[in-house]
């Protein structure tokens, strides 16, 4: 059944709640708008004020009066008596009249200058206030229009990335076309095996030749398996070098299900004295022609027959995932019996810890018997009397792969750190390591 409603009503985006750092940024943005529009209109106010002179117009007509009044008043005229009587008294305060006549003067005109400046001053004044409310008035629109233009780019981007994607699966394609090609050689393949199984046996008693070389026919499926799913040979040397510095001082090394005997053929490259126990028949027929000392035969039993102490380190590698619970109990049990103090215990297998690892690696492979969490085989490890157990994560998933974090620009800088710590959690969830060793001392 479907639910009710507009074929595109999706509930769970509709009643999605934004993320707290998108609310934070609205509020801020809010209380930014707000403040900015105070700012502009406080502006305004300002601008609008009367300037000083407009203020007080009666200061104009004070500045006409005081020219009028500064002008000295002329020497005395009339009746000999009078005009003598006054020109005496005239050159006595002559002197003073005609000093303060000077100081008028010279005031009138230090107010007129002043004046002049102040109205020059006030007139540079208005016109420095009427340029700040057009630039105020300016930072919004450009504000908006770097906005508009961030959300054209934004297109732009994704454009690039849908290239770059389809770039990628073109390349996916050819890499199809070539497994199809290869999964038709394996099946030809299987063929020739199956023809010589038969064969080999529709002639009974088979000799002991002709048995090996049955059950070797019979255990070529499995190692086709991991020649397709696990590497070549020259892909497993190289992830298993790294291994050699770190057995290197801790000869014998016994290699427990050492396949087609990559690790054992390295260290012999080094000069460390390693052999190896292997019950895929077809894998044990390579071993032995390559000159490498490997036994038939299970693998507990055979450290069980170890002398207590004998070893310098054991080494697996994918086989602890293949073994049962109780087995593989039995297992450490008896390496630890089985090594020399200080020696090592190393057992590399799928990183359960992995989504990709999981459900790319370890279901794929019918012969696995569970998952094995890394603090699990650490766990038993230290149950079993080593100390010192570690995990080392090994083969790392490549960068195109794994998620990519969003670049700073055409989004909040808040936003882009919150979406890029969920991008890197889910790499760590998804796309782990794909392998882990735990290393353990005894």
């Amino acid at each position: 059944m479907h639910p009710e409603g507009p074929a595109f009503y999706n509930p769970a985006v509709a009643d999605a709640k934004p993320l707290p750092e998108l609310l934070e940024l609205r509020r801020r943005l809010a209380d930014e708008e707000a403040a900015y529009a105070a700012a502009l209109a406080e502006l305004d106010r300002q601008a609008s004020l009367a300037l000083p002179e407009e203020q007080a117009p009666e200061v104009e007509e004070l500045q006409r009066e005081l020219n009028e009044l500064w002008t000295p008043a002329p020497a005395p005229s009339g009746g000999f008596l009078s005009r003598l009587f006054e020109r005496r008294a005239w050159g006595v305060v002559a002197p003073a009249v005609e000093r303060q006549a000077r100081f008028n003067a010279a005031l009138v005109r230090l107010l007129n200058a002043e004046r002049e400046r102040a109205g020059r001053f006030h007139a540079r004044l208005r016109e420095l206030v009427a340029a700040l409310v057009g630039y105020a008035q300016r930072v919004e629109p450009i504000v908006d229009a770097r906005d508009d233009v961030r959300i054209a780019r934004s297109p732009t981007e994704a454009q690039q990335q849908l290239e770059i994607f389809g770039g990628r699966l073109e390349q996916m394609s050819e890499r199809l076309a070539g497994l199809v090609a290869l999964r038709d050689r394996i099946e030809a393949l299987s063929e020739e095996v199956r023809a010589l199984r038969e064969g080999l046996e529709s002639s009974p008693p088979l000799p002991e030749a002709a048995r090996t070389a049955s059950r070797a026919a019979a255990d070529s499926a499995y190692t086709a398996f991991e020649n397709r799913f696990r590497g070549s040979r020259e892909e497993l040397r190289a992830r298993q070098q790294g291994y050699v510095e770190l057995l290197r001082g801790h000869a014998p090394v016994v290699d427990l299900g050492c396949g087609r005997g990559e690790l054992l053929e390295l260290l012999r490259g080094a000069g460390l004295r390693a052999r190896g126990v292997e019950s895929n028949a077809s894998a044990l027929q390579e071993c032995r022609a390559k000159g490498l000392d490997v036994s038939a035969g299970d693998l507990v039993e055979f450290l069980e027959a170890e002398a207590p102490g004998s070893l310098g380190a054991v080494f697996a590698a994918q086989v602890a995932e293949h073994l049962e619970p109780a087995r593989l109990q039995a297992l450490v049990a008896a390496a630890h019996r089985a090594l020399a103090k200080d020696g090592l215990l190393v057992l590399e297998t799928v990183n359960a810890a992995s989504a990709l690892a999981f459900f790319d690696v370890y279901v794929r492979d019918l012969t696995h018997v569970r998952p094995l969490h890394p603090e699990t085989l650490r766990f038993m490890a230290a149950a079993a009397g080593f100390s010192d157990a570690r995990i080392e994560l090994r083969s790392p998933v490549p960068d195109d792969v794994r998620l990519h974090l969003l670049p700073s620009g055409g989004l909040p800088p808040p936003v882009v750190k919150a979406l890029n710590e969920n991008v890197a959690r889910l790499n760590a969830l998804l796309f782990a390591p794909l392998d882990y060793a735990l290393i353990a001392r005894r």
